[in-house]
């Protein structure tokens, strides 16, 4: 196992066990999970995973992505204790502590998204739907706007517009305000470029 393997499973193993010292189980409601034995059923882009004290698998009894296990684990032991309010849209720099990380969620989510569909409106809708996505009408002016459920309680709203002869084109990808009540930055970014991966493969 390399260094980075290492650090990878020691961190791994840092959140099962943190996850061993709370009720989880508990949290289901307030997080949209379902309950199975012991294990809380979290559905990430709509793919299942079975979170427990003993590990993250995915649908197929696999271990769990660790990007996506941070996700996960960070999401439940994060979870507020109300529900927090609907609020608007925002962007991820809008975020308090996104600042570290903007420059980061920029080039790998927006970039890649707005570079990879610039100008084929089809591909882009195909994929969106492949994921789930839903169209959205929120009343602007964006060619095209799609609503991901990241998590349960984590929407991602997508707004595109396709290059023309005056402007090229144009990608955002928003988050609920509330979306900082049940994840830290780094697990938002992951959940964009997970998103942003995903759309191109």
């Amino acid at each position: 196992m390399n260094k980075k393997a290492e650090v990878f499973e020691k961190t791994y193993k840092d959140y099962i066990k943190q996850l061993s010292k709370i009720d989880y189980l508990s949290k289901a409601d307030m997080l949209g999970a379902e309950i199975s034995g012991k294990e809380l059923i979290i559905h990430f882009y709509g793919k299942p995973y079975k979170v427990s004290n003993s590990g993250i698998t995915d649908s197929k009894g696999m271990k769990a992505n660790f990007s996506i296990s941070v996700v996960l684990c960070k999401y439940i032991l994060l979870n507020p204790k109300e529900m927090p309010i609907d609020e608007k849209w925002v962007t991820y720099r809008e975020f308090k502590d996104a600042g570290p990380l903007t420059v980061y969620f920029t080039n790998n989510t927006n970039k890649i998204i707005e570079t990879t569909f610039a100008d084929n409106a089809k591909a882009l809708e195909k994929a969106c739907k492949k994921l789930n996505g839903i169209l959205f009408n929120d009343g602007s002016s964006y060619d095209l706007s799609m609503i991901f459920n990241a998590l349960p309680k984590i929407p991602v709203l997508l707004r595109f517009n396709f290059k023309d002869e005056d402007f090229p084109a144009q990608c955002s990808v928003l988050f609920k305000q509330s979306a900082q009540k049940f994840l830290d930055m780094e697990s938002l970014a992951i959940a964009g470029t997970f998103l942003a991966g995903n759309l191109i493969q």
